[in-house]
Order: structure tokens, then C-alpha cells, then sequence
């Protein structure tokens, strides 16, 4: 079969499509690590100091063994690293990898608060003419 051209609307969403889901398989796994609360509260203590598993777990009414699994998903994602030091196994954060979501989550809040901007000097400009038209029917 042969090969069909693209034309250039087609090229152009094909780029658009690939530069906008560059490393998005890295950000689902970081922020499916990140939906659930016992992993994001590790996440929270270890953005403080890094931890031996058995300190992290103190918090928790569940078993090591629970725990651990929720660090294997942290792990998975990137967002933590351990390592093992004689008998313990200490963990810690990869800042890197929550500089990264946080960017994504920036770029896309931006776009929001900049619509939120222009809405809010519409509202003002639109209230403005509404006072003055209330000033000339009093007087």
C-alpha cells in the first residue's frame, strides 16, 4: 500500500499532539501515585527529610507490608526513591519528578487565570459604564 502525503492542517495536529503529550506516560503514572491520600501524605513528610520505611509507617493504622506497596507505586512513578543502608530502607523524595508536575500543573493553571483576568476587567469595565448610567439617572 502505498504512502499517502500528509497535508499540512494533518502535520501540524500530528506535532501539536506528540510536543503536547511528551513525557505524559512519566506525569500519569506520577499523578496516579499522587491520587491516593496515604501516598501523598508520604510524599508530604518525605518533601521534609528522608525516612526509614518503619518511621513512615508510624502514622498509618495499616501493616509494613501495606506500606510498602504504596512506596513501590511511588517508586514506580519516580516521585520516591529508597535505598538500603545495612538493615534499613530509607527513603526520600525525587524533586526533580515533582518540579515536573508542578510545571505541568502551572502551564495549564495559567491559561486559566489569564481567561479569569480578562473576565474579571470585562466584569469591572461593564459595571463601571453601569454606575455611570445610575449617576446620570439620579441627577
Amino acid at each position: 500500500m502505498p504512502l499517502q502525503a500528509l497535508d499540512i492542517r494533518e502535520e501540524k495536529q500530528i506535532l501539536k499532539y506528540v510536543l503536547n503529550n511528551q513525557g505524559e506516560a512519566d506525569l500519569d503514572a506520577v499523578f496516579h501515585a499522587l491520587a491516593d491520600p496515604t501516598r501523598r501524605a508520604i510524599v508530604s513528610r518525605l518533601c521534609e527529610s528522608p525516612a526509614p520505611v518503619s518511621e513512615l509507617a508510624k502514622p498509618f493504622a495499616m501493616s509494613l507490608p501495606a506500606i510498602v506497596q504504596h512506596l513501590q507505586v511511588l517508586e514506580r512513578s519516580g516521585l520516591v526513591r529508597s535505598e538500603k543502608i545495612g538493615r534499613v530502607r530509607s527513603c526520600s523524595v525525587v524533586p526533580a519528578v515533582v518540579r515536573s508536575a508542578e510545571a505541568w500543573l502551572g502551564l495549564r493553571r495559567t491559561g486559566a487565570e489569564r481567561r479569569l483576568d480578562r473576565l474579571g476587567k470585562f466584569l469591572e469595565g461593564s459595571n463601571e459604564e453601569s454606575n455611570e448610567g445610575s449617576t446620570q439617572l439620579k441627577e
